[in-house]
């Protein structure tokens, strides 16, 4: 994440295109492709081809025809119908956790792809995000005799016979070890007191048990005049401009951001979100990229926290715990990665007595485990709140708020 894998990825396909290979083909989210096309361009003279759209078979039949680097999404690889004796010289997967799970659709066209390869490179910041089975799948792709070797021994017991024998296929980089001119990451949790229509808002949503809307505490007031995180979050945005930085503001609810764009306005970019295409994703952060100090780019977490560079930005906003680290993880690296001039500063908006504090105390649990092991490739601990442990966190509301009200009505 923001540690140069992209760059290392172009430098070894001008290695091999020196030494007479001719083909090679990048395989990554959506979200990333225009990216990846100037990347490359940028930093080599390779050719690139995009293989996407409608225009994909025409595409694909110049690739083979003409050789270069072939830039295409996961679920275009199914359209790659190659001879059996077609070779090219490497496969990239960019983000490949996208294939942990054997059985997707996407991760059969991308094994069946890479029959044809004769080297691959799997690229991630999260080979392990459940559980280290997920990175074994991996590793059964690119060395499947490896992976075979220490299926048996994923168990925390054999963690050094673990890192020992997959260590041929598995080289991790850390940024305190490769980013040692990257300027200070500065990580804050803004906790904020809810006010009366807040916590009507928000007792009412677990008391019904509506997880999004629970989760959603703060954010999901009618008017944002009433949130205490907005409030907060203004605050940091004008701090910002006064120092002369620009702002990322990420949310994982799509309302969350449609409310905060129509809150500042002109201030604002367009939200990225599922729906806006990776072109104006990327038109998106071009004009943000040239926008004065105090500009905010707002996204949804998942659409716009993997994958991009965002360098221009250097305060980090997250507008509720995520259910996951690695996903924390991942956006605040659209920012603090190599480029970045500035200290990044991240804020955690997060409500006092809610859910938030719950999920955050029991995520900080799970992180310590697995920061034991994941620098060394191994962490049987899964490191999420999946749904049954959120519900059991709001019936812990539940019964906590339904004691304070008989204990109101008492008194």
């Amino acid at each position: 994440m923001g540690l140069g894998k992209t760059v290392q990825a172009i430098a070894s396909m001008v290695s091999l295109k020196n030494t007479g290979s001719t083909h090679f083909v990048v395989v990554c989210p959506a979200s990333v492709m225009i990216n990846w096309c100037r990347e490359i361009e940028r930093f080599s003279l390779l050719s690139v081809i995009k293989v996407h759209g409608t225009t994909k078979q025409a595409a694909i039949r110049e690739w083979m025809d003409k050789g270069g680097v072939a830039v295409t999404t996961y679920e275009t690889t199914s359209f790659f119908s190659l001879p059996d004796d077609f070779r090219f010289g490497m496969l990239v997967v960019d983000e490949a956790h996208y294939i942990k799970n054997p059985s997707a659709k996407r991760s059969v066209s991308v094994r069946k792809l890479s029959e044809h390869a004769d080297r691959m490179l799997f690229m991630t910041g999260t080979p392990i995000e459940n559980n280290v089975d997920e990175m074994i799948r991996l590793i059964s792709i690119l060395q499947p005799k490896i992976a075979r070797k220490v299926s048996n021994i994923k168990s925390l017991s054999f963690a050094s016979q673990f890192r020992e024998r997959i260590a041929p296929v598995y080289y991790r980089r850390k940024r305190e070890d490769v980013l040692t001119e990257l300027p200070e990451l500065v990580e804050s949790r803004e906790w904020c007191r809810l006010g009366k229509v807040e916590r009507e808002a928000y007792e009412q949503a677990v008391l019904k048990k509506s997880y999004n809307d629970a989760r959603r505490v703060s954010w999901s007031v009618d008017d944002l005049k009433y949130s205490s995180k907005a409030g907060r979050m203004m605050e940091i945005i004008a701090d910002a401009k006064a120092d002369g930085r620009k702002v990322i503001v990420f949310s994982y609810f799509r309302d969350t951001i449609s409310k905060i764009s129509a809150m500042l306005g002109s201030q604002c970019t367009e939200p990225i979100n599922g729906s806006v295409t990776p072109a104006k994703r990327q038109e998106i952060i071009d004009g943000f990229d040239k926008a004065p100090a105090g500009q905010v780019l707002v996204s949804q977490i998942v659409a716009g926290g993997t994958g991009l560079n965002i360098q221009s930005a250097s305060v980090v906003i997250i507008c509720e715990p995520q259910l996951k680290p690695s996903i924390e993880s991942q956006s605040i690296s659209r920012a603090y990665r190599m480029g970045q001039a500035r200290n990044v500063l991240v804020y955690r908006l997060l409500a006092s007595n809610t859910v938030d504090e719950r999920v955050t105390d029991l995520l900080e649990e799970k992180q310590t485990v697995f920061d034991a092991f994941a620098d060394k490739s191994v962490a049987a601990q899964k490191v999420e709140v999946d749904k049954k442990t959120f519900g059991n966190i709001i019936q812990e509301e539940i019964d906590r708020i339904n004691g304070e009200r008989k204990s109101k009505v008492k008194d």
